[in-house]
Formats: structure tokens, sequence, C-alpha cells
């Protein structure tokens, strides 16, 4: 029993040994270059020691996660606010995943990469800060309001202007962003997870990326971003697990289709019935929610 306890491999350590592996490292050299590869794995590394919840996770779905960032040239740095890696824990199969996460100032950052943007706004707006419409344009009209942060939010706008002239907005009400949530989101109807920890991030995220797939420049980073934020990653493949009929703006089911990946349903008949659990993401989270099995 002792021999045993002594060869078995720690979360941290199944980590190490898959990301560190040869074929592992060649795979990764072939995706972001010879000279990036060790820095790529020393980031990944640290990112994982760091985080108790992730070294719980299936290794290849943090590896692929980490990729996806680099290739779309996201930090995955928690203080920039561009991309994160989330475990998953899936109930039924006693499995935890990692998903990738496009945040706010990630698309932003997309959009910006482009050159084809004079401006783009995403900011919060505020009760009295809306007075009047805009018919012409299909824009509000605003003007802000002093004491503002004093202020109840009622909403959240996210706005652009092309070289070329033409500018578009979506604003969206605080009511009408809940209930695009309660819709799409498994964690928000379960009261956890990144919309009860940062409801402004993801209500601004919300605004901006539906703004730009529907009417924004679709690069071929913006496309991948807008296919694989809040999915697993499985090198060219994408599996929802928070809404597993993840849509895009135009009703095409991105995941339809989809082989299954890590042995996951690929589309349950109903989302309220998926198994799949946000897992908390600091180490003191982590104390409160342990992950254990059911």
């Amino acid at each position: 029993m002792s021999e045993e306890k002594s060869t078995a491999l720690t979360p941290l350590k199944r980590f190490n040994k898959a990301i560190t592996n040869t074929s592992m490292k060649d795979y990764i050299t072939d995706v972001v270059g010879g000279r990036n590869v060790n820095s790529f794995v020393t980031n990944m590394i640290s990112l994982v020691s760091s985080n108790v919840a992730l070294q719980n996770c299936e290794p290849m779905t943090i590896i692929y996660a980490g990729l996806k960032a680099t290739a779309l040239k996201l930090s995955l740095d928690s203080n920039l606010g561009e991309a994160y890696v989330i475990p998953f824990k899936n109930t039924k199969e006693d499995i935890t995943v990692a998903t990738f996460q496009i945040g706010y100032k990630g698309f932003y950052q997309l959009a910006v990469r482009t050159g084809q943007y004079v401006s783009i706004t995403n900011r919060d707006v505020r009760e009295g800060e809306i007075v009047g419409y805009d018919y012409d344009n299909d824009m509000n009209v605003y003007n802000r309001v002093d004491d503002r942060e004093n202020k109840p939010i009622i909403g959240y706008r996210a706005y652009f202007k092309l070289n070329n002239g033409f500018e578009k907005e979506l604003y969206m009400t605080v009511e009408q962003i809940k209930k695009h949530a309660q819709k799409y989101s498994q964690t928000y109807r379960k009261g956890y997870g990144l919309w009860k920890d940062d409801f402004d991030g993801q209500a601004k995220k919300t605004v901006l990326k539906l703004l730009l797939n529907r009417w924004g420049i679709k690069s071929i980073e913006m496309q991948e971003a807008l296919i694989f934020d809040n999915s697993i990653v499985d090198k060219d493949k994408a599996k929802y697990i928070d809404n597993e009929n993840e849509l895009s703006d135009n009703g095409q089911e991105f995941s339809k289709g989809i082989e299954q990946v890590f042995g996951f349903a690929d589309n349950p008949t109903n989302a309220e019935e998926a198994t799949f659990e946000e897992v908390a993401t600091t180490e003191q989270e982590v104390k409160e929610k342990p992950i254990t099995k059911k």
C-alpha cells in the first residue's frame, strides 16, 4: 500500500508529465514554433501550479485551451481579462475538464487588431444617460450624467465605427442580459460561476460579442474566437458544455455534428439535465467547494 502511494502521481505531476511528454512537446512545437515551446510549457505549468481546481482537470483539455489562447495571441493572465481556462466537472462521469473562455477585453483586442475600427466602446449605461433615440442611425442618444458612479446601472452598450464610416451599437437592458444568460448558461441558472462572480464583465462581453458577431469585421481570428469561446478545445474541434446547444447569432448550431469529445454526450435533449458544473477557481473556493466524487 505504501509503495502504491509513493508511485501515485499527484494531479499537478500528472499534468506536468502530460505536457512534457515528448510527443506532446513535438505537437506544441508544431503549433507555437520551436522558439516558443519552452515558454509555453513553463507558463502553462505555472498557471496550473497556482490553481488547485485546474490541477484536477484532464491535462489535455488544459493544454489545448492554452494552445488556442496562444494561437489567438490572448493572455491567460486573469489580471488582463483577455482569456481564461475554467474548470468544469462532469458529475455523472466523475471527470473534470477545462474550458476556454474569452473575456470582453479579449474580443476588444481581436477587433482592434484588424485595423478596421476607428473606435470601439463597451460600457455600462447608468440611469438618466439615455436621453433620446436616433431613428436614422438606429442608436440611442446618450448624455453622461453627473456623479454617474452612484447611479444604478440600467443596461450595457457596445459600439463601433469602421474606417469606412459604418457605425453600429447594441444596447441591452440588465433584464435582457439576464434573460440571455438564463437561456444560454447553466452556471447562471444555477447561481454560480463567472456570471455570479463578475456579472459586469460577463454583461460587457455579451453585448460586445453579439455586436461583433452580427455586424463586426469577421477576421479569421475573430471567427475562431466566436466558435471556440466557452468550449472544450480538442485541436480543431469545439465542444460546448455550459450550453451544449451553443448557437451563433444567425441560428447555426456550432455544436451540431461535432464528434464526441472525451466521451461526453454530444447533444442532450434538455439543457437542465446537463451534468456539468463549474468548479471553483481559487484555492480558497476549492476549500469551500471541494471537488469530490459523487
